[in-house]
């Protein structure tokens, strides 16, 4: 017979590993598409043959639309009063989990005798429309762990495993895909993408489909459907925003982060190509900032129940700062050498963001809190979509910027893997760059905006609690 689940208080099931499996899944999903995006630049570029200022004003347009309709789609969420069997937020994921399947391999259409405007076209179209399905499952994705529990340290573990399905997704094809798509030339076989593309979809289906039969959604959300409820207002949305300090605390890191990681994604796969001639390795020495991620994890819900959230993540983005600072002053000769003083330099950084990675979802989870506490009011789709919307918009500056900064250093895409060794060292000075901009924005955001330290934490959740009892 079988074991009937242990249930607590309200009757739900307890909270968990299968809970935390179930949201690692969820970001699983998500990322084993998005970790394709790094190589849309060179797909483009190199393969299809757009030209670096050109597929950056393209990679601008689509990511305005995409911070737009984030927004859009998380205000949607918010004022769908239907009442789903399964959860409204959890339906949002299940309907974008199918159009992600098909719209990641259409990103990577392997036609480069094509014309150069029907390239555009298809680029522009085929992006949009993957990247809406993106945003309809991701934006309920990152409100949904609100309603899973609202004990800290239970919201501290499932950011734990969100980082873990983030690391899978973001890891292993990472490691893999340079075999794969690259020849001994260093130049990229496309018709292999997009096969990869494919593959990788099914397996992010398949991680979304457990994540949603396996999430159990134990905080009541309030459905009110008075029929003179105000509509939504977009400009009342961002001023609610722009209020909740902690929500653009939260917001300024990860905007940070990925100005400086897309920026310097097209010159970072340049120096591995012509600078250290060796990018079928690149996905392994990129694994090596991960490991203070993985070291962290264990420790992490006890570090920050200790210390405090704020605190601990502050610490380590001076930390992060320093690593990056390193990348830019320390010598790197262009052989194996210089490879592995890049990858010691990264395992600085990544040692002061290693526990930031582990909780920062958290940290967003408590500023929805912080939202309420302040202004008596509980929006997690638009808070959670609206800083969507800036991260997005930092991931169309961040690439675009560096596709343009890589077109002024010199960078000549017909030559594909095989740059001077003059363009090749700026690729190696421009990825630095980038990468240490990134980590003054994040010590900016966490450690000087955020604002949710550990006395104010128990404060805020002390007068909640008292709120709900009344």
């Amino acid at each position: 017979m079988a074991k009937s689940a242990k249930l607590d208080a309200n009757g739900y099931r307890k909270f968990g590993i299968r809970d935390k499996l179930a949201y690692a899944a969820g970001d699983l999903g998500c990322c084993m598409s998005f970790s394709l995006k790094s190589t849309v630049q060179i797909f483009w570029t190199q393969y299809m043959g757009v030209s670096l200022v050109t597929f950056g004003i393209l990679m601008m347009i689509v990511q305005v639309w995409d911070a737009i309709n984030d927004p859009v789609i998380g205000s949607m969420v918010d004022a769908d009063k239907h009442v789903y069997k399964r959860n409204k937020f959890l339906q949002y994921i299940w309907i974008g989990s199918i159009g992600l399947l098909v719209g990641g391999a259409a990103m990577f259409l392997p036609i480069p005798s094509a014309p150069m405007v029907l390239k555009y076209v298809l680029f522009v179209v085929g992006y949009i429309l993957w990247d809406a399905f993106y945003t309809i499952a991701n934006v309920p994705y990152g409100s949904v762990m609100s309603l899973i529990t609202t004990d800290p340290a239970e919201r501290a573990s499932l950011s734990v495993f969100r980082s873990v399905g983030s690391m899978a997704g973001n890891m292993v094809p990472p490691i893999i895909l340079p075999f794969l798509i690259y020849d001994g030339n260093q130049n990229l076989k496309g018709d292999v993408v997009f096969w990869a593309a494919l593959i990788m979809g099914l397996c992010g289906f398949v991680a979304f489909q457990f994540m949603i039969k396996n999430t159990v959604i134990r905080v009541e959300q309030n459905v009110n459907c008075n029929e003179d409820a105000p509509k939504f207002n977009v400009f009342k949305a961002f001023g609610s925003f722009f209020k909740n300090r902690a929500a653009v605390g939260a917001t300024l890191a990860p905007v940070g982060q990925f100005i400086g990681m897309y920026g310097a994604s097209y010159a970072t796969t340049a120096m591995y190509q012509s600078y250290f001639n060796a990018v079928q390795l690149s996905g392994i020495m990129g694994l090596i900032s991960y490991i203070p991620m993985f070291a962290f994890m264990p420790f992490a819900t006890k570090i920050v129940m200790k210390y405090g959230k704020k605190e601990s993540v502050a610490v380590g983005s001076i930390v992060t700062m320093i690593g990056y600072a390193l990348l830019l002053v320390v010598p790197m000769p262009p052989n194996t050498t210089g490879m592995l003083i890049w990858a010691a330099c990264s395992l600085v950084a990544g040692v002061g963001g290693g526990l930031y990675s582990a909780v920062s979802w958290s940290l967003m989870a408590d500023a929805m809190d912080y939202g309420e506490w302040k202004f008596g009011v509980r929006e997690e789709g638009t808070t959670y979509a609206l800083h969507s919307f800036f991260r997005k918009l930092a991931q169309g500056i961040g690439p675009s910027l560096g596709l343009f900064v890589a077109a002024a250093l010199g960078f000549v895409e017909a030559n594909k893997g095989n740059q001077t060794f003059e363009v090749a060292l700026r690729m190696r000075y421009q990825a630095a760059a980038f990468y240490f901009l990134s980590g003054v924005l994040q010590f900016i955001g966490l450690a000087i905006v955020y604002n949710l330290d550990r006395k104010t934490m128990a404060k805020m959740q002390a007068d909640l609690a008292a709120r709900k009892a009344k």
